[in-house]
């Protein structure tokens, strides 16, 4: 039985300063033929006083190491809104080749606009990998950035006051499928009661205007509590309502009927 669901969402604002200065920016570093190569041959933080890089398709033309004092990592592989990246012959049919093969690659370069068109904020939160940052254990800026997260943009050193500048630093953030792309991270914590078999679970934050976005947790017989980090397009408060939609897996239907309570903290 599904028993308590909490919502909680960080506060993100735009970019009010910029720093009139030259700041070498990576929007996806080519990576074919670039990541064996000598540092020389490829942006490195050595380029310049400092280097920020966005990797939005570092599987296919991106490059897939950090190569700046701040690596953004929105993704990395495939985004959300492009067709997948996997090369699939039916692809073809319905999206333009065109579109297809570079819509991934071209993601960090609109991201970038949205940023210097203050569209709204692009953090980064450090993590060692993108499983740690959905499972909720990196949404903090502590660590190499001293309490303050680093940002897309014309912030000086991205936003960063740490001294030394950190150097490779991965960062990892979530961002829509349209534009302006950004979003508003939020951790969703469900906790229930024990379960006799597996079973999923879809969540849906709506907001009136904009798309939903839809949640799916994997429920497992031998935990209680699950935490995930999600995107969507607005801040917490102006979230209409929440859908919760339990779903029959393994011949277990935990069904619509069953009483449920959440806790939804507003922050704004």
């Amino acid at each position: 039985m599904l028993n308590e669901s909490r919502y909680i969402w960080g506060n993100v604002n735009c970019i009010t300063s910029t720093y009139l200065s030259f700041v070498p920016s990576g929007l996806d570093p080519a990576g074919p033929m670039f990541k064996s190569a000598d540092p020389f041959d490829h942006l490195d933080s050595s380029d310049a006083l400092f280097v920020e890089a966005i990797h939005t398709d570092s599987d296919f033309f991106g490059i897939s190491i950090p190569v700046g004092h701040v690596d953004f990592l929105n993704g990395g592989t495939d985004q959300s809104g492009c067709a997948s990246s996997k090369f699939d012959l039916s692809v073809f049919i319905y999206f333009p080749v065109y579109g297809y093969v570079i819509c991934d690659h071209m993601r960090a370069l609109h991201v970038y606009m949205s940023a210097l068109n203050c569209s709204c904020s692009f953090i980064g939160f450090p993590c060692s990998s993108y499983e740690e940052f959905f499972a909720e254990k990196c949404i903090t800026c502590e660590g190499p950035f001293n309490g303050t997260c680093p940002q897309i943009g014309l912030l000086k050193n991205s936003g960063i006051t740490a001294t030394p500048l950190p150097n490779q630093e991965k960062v990892y953030l979530l961002t829509t499928a349209t534009a302006p792309y950004c979003a508003h991270h939020i951790l969703v914590e469900l906790r229930v009661s024990p379960l006799d078999k597996n079973a999923d679970v879809q969540l849906t934050l709506i907001t009136v205007g904009h798309p939903e976005t839809e949640l799916r947790l994997k429920l497992n017989t031998d935990e209680m509590v699950y935490k995930k980090v999600t995107a969507h397009p607005e801040q917490l408060c102006k979230i209409d309502s929440v859908g919760l939609d339990p779903l029959c897996v393994k011949n277990i239907n935990i069904g619509r009927g069953v009483p449920w309570s959440h806790v939804f903290v507003q922050v704004c």
